[in-house]
């Protein structure tokens, strides 16, 4: 049984996710050494729930501590660039959170840089950070794993074998991630965030999109990529009241709450990402496969596994049910078994298995590089209104 010693940067919503699920991976000896937060109460928390033998508020002490194998980070995609670089440097492998990276600002900017500051500018910095960080990653002898967990849901995984297995040509895919908003102040500044909901969520569904159409490419022994984008982004909820607005979270300033685009492929097939911030009713994510020989309807969540009907909510407060659903009453669709079914647990198999057994992670730095630039070419298709050629 291979040992190794992980550590935490960050001790958010996604520390708790990623704790968890190493907890349940299967045949590897994993310590959890170390987790830091600039908060230290809540590196406080994290460690004591998941039995972290020490906790910080300054992540370069889980950079420099000797027993660490592994460091995920956690954390905003502002400091992932920095991160990464610092913790391959002091000989750690890196899991990291998506997105990748975004544009986060320059000195001279105008603010609020989501309005002040021409998309282009920000896909040409973005394309020159990947391209930095790529030689980052090729000159270390570290793995770079890039924590996607809709590559790795469950039914995403077997119709990526249905796909091998028929060697079936993908026509058409739709991908979508919506919610209620973001509970996060910093979700509503591009400044803090690199951009809105299409960047923060629609990034999932695009994963998805691009791991499936490689299976097909590698299946039939071909290269596959994105030729071109279109799309369009908007702020629905500036348009409400305050009292419209009372059970939404979202809450943009200068980014975007809901954004759609479709990508053509170099073989002229098609998909569309949709995400939306205005969306009651619990998270919705969904991948659809439209092939020449078959239809794969993936939902990722909500599942019908279990139904439950509520009059009240008395006894349930600490009962999770479905992220972003606080009302428990009425007829709901809990989530069972979320952590596997969203693909966590499967992601941290995968990645601590390529650092113990020197294999290479199937979501990878080339798809966290694909995802955030095509993205920011969306940015540019919307604010211009034009096609962007990749």
């Amino acid at each position: 049984m291979k040992k190794l010693n992980v550590g935490m940067i960050g001790a958010g919503f996604a520390a708790r996710l990623h704790s968890d699920s190493i907890k349940r991976i299967a045949g590897m000896d994993i310590d959890l050494v170390s987790v830091a937060d600039t908060k230290l109460e809540s590196a406080k928390q994290i460690a004591n729930i998941y039995g972290y033998y020490k906790y910080t508020d300054n992540y370069k002490e889980v950079l420099q501590d000797t027993d660490i194998d592994v460091v995920i980070l956690a954390t905003p995609p502002s400091t992932h660039l920095i991160m990464t670089t610092e913790a391959m440097e002091a000989g750690k492998h890196v899991i990291c959170e998506k997105p990748l990276t975004g544009y986060f600002g320059m000195p001279n900017d105008k603010k609020p840089i989501g309005i002040k500051v021409s998309k282009e500018k920000m896909y040409n910095k973005v394309l020159a950070d990947i391209k930095k960080l790529r030689n980052t990653i090729k000159n270390s002898n570290q793995k770079f794993m890039y924590a996607e967990n809709y590559i790795y849901s469950p039914n995403i995984q077997k119709a990526a074998e249905i796909i091998n297995k028929k060697k079936s040509t993908i026509l058409f895919m739709k991908g979508e991630e919506s919610v209620q908003g973001s509970p996060s102040s910093f979700a509503s500044s591009w400044e803090d965030t690199g951009g809105g909901t299409l960047l923060r969520i629609g990034c999932h569904p695009l994963g998805g999109i691009l791991y499936l159409k490689n299976i097909e490419a590698k299946t039939k022994g071909i290269d596959i990529k994105v030729k071109s984008v279109v799309a369009d982004i908007g702020s629905i909820a500036t348009t409400l009241t305050s009292e419209k607005r009372k059970y939404l979270r979202a809450n943009p300033l200068d980014v975007e709450d809901f954004g759609t685009m479709t990508i053509t492929f170099t073989d002229n097939t098609k998909a569309t990402i949709f995400a939306n911030d205005n969306v009651l009713g619990g998270v919705k994510n969904y991948i659809e496969i439209y092939t020449n020989d078959s239809s794969l309807i993936c939902n990722i969540t909500p599942t019908d596994e279990l139904k439950t009907y509520f009059i009240d909510q008395e006894d349930l407060e600490d009962v999770y049910i479905s992220e972003k659903l606080e009302n428990k009453t009425g007829w709901n669709k809990v989530f069972v078994s979320e952590s596997i079914k969203r693909g966590y647990v499967n992601q941290m198999q995968d990645f601590l298995e390529c650092v113990a057994y020197d294999k290479q992670p199937i979501s990878s730095f080339e798809i966290a590089a694909e995802t955030t630039k095509i993205l920011y070419a969306a940015y540019v298709s919307a604010s211009e209104g034009r096609r962007v050629y990749l």
